[in-house]
């Protein structure tokens, strides 16, 4: 005799989202249970294609599958356990999000320039998509874009559809910058309120069409982009970028203060250039390595990975070819799959717990904050 399918599902009320804590019929996360003789079909859907994990829950349902059966004297059948995801949107304030089709937009933020923030941006989007999520990429560095270059842009013509902007679509993802709507050799001398007009046009005149993530690299500091992007859109969450020196820490923290300032919720802190490993297979830490993690663990912060000097990533970004970032070095595609998996699982987390709610608040009362 084969287990029932009311058998199945209180396996399945057994087994916990190692994440959320909370087990998968509670969750909405099981969507079909079937017996087909012996065998028994089971489809979970995730709260991210990014889940780093899968089979640590596929294991514990067949688990508790075999435990079930064997309390009710059946022969454990095999288990098939299919996966599936569906990014579940942040709840937004009053009056809905201007961009209605994506679920989450995750701020990229540095206390200061010259962190990577860029490269971590356009690598957190890429790996993402590669995990199977849609993402958008908006470069908001109004003032200094690198998207052109980072992405492979420069030979490429942008497009506009009625009145909004069509994205590039390059490299899995969605992407748009100022970089490619003005002279390149120009220097974007803009006071206040022509960047804050000029983010507000990129990020909700553009046509993201249905995003999961949409990724936007801000410039570095606390200044007007920031607070522009606090007011006009939910929001899900800042990813701080740090290098491990403590120069670099004491900015990164004035970045993580403003954020708070805002109820933007922290999602954590990436530790940029940790080491570098040379030809010798021996590994140096020209800044200090594990500065930005001791960091993050003082601020009480998700710690979201370490990712090394590399010249792989320094070749790939000047020749505007990030997929080749998984395609070289093991050690370089762990880490950066790494961050991504655990930013969406910081995502996940978070909604499932009702954090990710858009303030209100205006530019005025930021600034008194």
């Amino acid at each position: 005799m084969a287990p029932s399918r009311e058998d199945l599902f209180e396996a399945l009320a057994r087994v916990e989202d190692p994440d959320l804590h909370k087990d998968l019929v509670t969750l909405g996360m099981v969507k079909a249970v079937d017996m087909d003789g012996d065998r028994a079909r089971i489809t979970i859907e995730l709260t991210t294609p990014a889940c780093p994990m899968k089979e640590r829950i596929r294991a514990d349902i067949v688990r508790e599958v075999a435990a079930v059966a064997l309390k009710r004297g059946c022969r454990s059948p095999d288990v098939a356990v299919e996966f599936t995801a569906q990014v579940r949107s942040a709840t937004t304030a009053r009056g809905g999000s201007p961009l209605p089709g994506v679920a989450h937009v995750v701020a990229v933020g540095a206390g200061k320039g010259g962190v990577g923030k860029s490269s971590v941006s356009v690598n957190l989007a890429v790996g993402l998509a590669r995990l199977g999520a849609k993402v958008g990429l908006l470069d908001g560095d109004i003032y200094g874009p690198s998207l052109p270059t980072m992405l492979g842009l420069e030979s490429l013509q942008g497009a506009v559809s009625g009145d909004k902007l069509v994205p590039f679509e390059v490299h899995g993802i969605k992407a748009i910058t100022i970089g490619k709507l003005v002279d390149p050799d120009k220097a974007l001398i803009w006071r206040g309120p022509m960047a804050h007009g000029a983010f507000k046009q990129l990020a909700t005149q553009t046509l993201w069409g249905t995003l999961d993530y949409l990724i936007v690299d801000l410039p570095p500091g606390t200044g007007d982009v920031p607070l522009t992007l606090a007011q006009l859109l939910p929001l899900s969450g800042a990813v701080i970028v740090c290098t491990p020196q403590r120069v670099a820490q004491d900015d990164a923290r004035r970045a993580v203060r403003m954020f708070q300032q805002l109820n933007v919720e922290v999602l954590g802190v990436v530790e940029n250039m940790s080491h570098f490993v040379g030809d010798d297979g021996k590994e140096y830490d020209l800044f200090g390595k594990g500065g930005a993690q001791t960091m993050a663990a003082s601020m009480e912060l998700p710690f979201l990975g370490s990712i090394p000097i590399s010249m792989e990533l320094r070749h790939n970004a000047d020749s505007g070819t990030p997929l080749a970032n998984w395609s070289g070095s093991p050690v370089l595609a762990q880490a950066l799959d790494g961050v991504a998996t655990r930013v969406a699982s910081e995502i996940s987390i978070r909604n499932a717990r009702g954090a990710l709610v858009q303030p209100t608040l205006s530019v005025v009362g930021a600034q008194k904050g």
